[in-house]
């Protein structure tokens, strides 16, 4: 029976260690990390080149204030005087400092009536969104593997939707009057990839033979879209 006893607590231990230890790597925090391997080369205290972290670097626990963590001016409104109609204000540890590691971040959205924030995604985050004013039409769309699945929904109001990270969603202010939202997001530093700016308007642009391939249409139609200015509302 000891035997039985010493088995089983055993196979407790391991199960519980399997349970700690995670086989995956990181989240990235930023769109790469390439990694080092000369520490000589690095820069700040390594040298004259330069080091980029997944991350930032810690400031001195002694330093630390509190306006690292505080960000003020959200309850003003944003101008939305442009070709979407809408300005996202981003809180993330660019701007409060203390976010870092910590894996949250926030946004505004004001829209303008027929306002867009256009499709895209965060590379790195989850997103929930609260409407304060107004009404919303919003949507996401699933994987390839899913079938490009869309699911949408009208927010009014005190509504919450969520949407999964790294899938291309959008928000579009289908009332007659200025909306606004707010938005958590699940990292410091999500990330977000306008879809039209970055497949029109990438630097430099993308070989229009691909993009006609990929899209089925005259390179002409590429052409056109190429040469149109690809608004930023972040």
């Amino acid at each position: 029976m000891k035997g039985v006893h010493f088995l089983i607590s055993t196979l407790a231990i391991l199960a519980s260690a399997t349970f700690l230890v995670s086989a995956s790597d990181p989240s990235p925090l930023q769109d790469f990390c390439v990694a080092l391997d000369d520490t000589k080369s690095a820069g700040g205290y390594f040298g004259a080149g330069a080091v980029f972290v997944n991350g930032k670097f810690c400031k001195d626990p002694k330093l630390v204030n509190a306006n690292d963590f505080f960000f003020s001016g959200l309850q003003n409104p944003r101008n939305t005087q442009n070709p979407l109609g809408s300005n996202v204000t981003t809180v993330n540890v660019d701007q409060i400092a203390g976010l870092n590691t910590l894996g949250i971040s926030l946004t505004r959205i004001d829209f303008a009536p027929n306002g867009l924030n256009p499709p895209h995604t965060h590379p790195r985050a989850s997103e929930f969104l609260v409407v304060l004013e107004g009404t919303l039409y919003v949507g996401f769309v699933t994987s390839n593997g899913d079938g490009n699945r869309l699911f949408t929904k009208v927010l009014n109001k005190g509504d919450v939707f969520v949407f999964p990270i790294g899938l291309i969603h959008f928000q579009f202010n289908v009332g007659h009057v200025n909306a606004v939202a707010f938005a958590g997001l699940s990292s410091q530093n999500p990330g977000v990839i306008t879809i039209a700016n970055a497949v029109f308007g990438s630097k430099p642009l993308i070989n229009p033979d691909v993009l006609a391939k990929a899209f089925q249409v005259d390179n002409n139609v590429v052409d056109y879209l190429q040469k149109q200015f690809w608004y930023d509302n972040n």
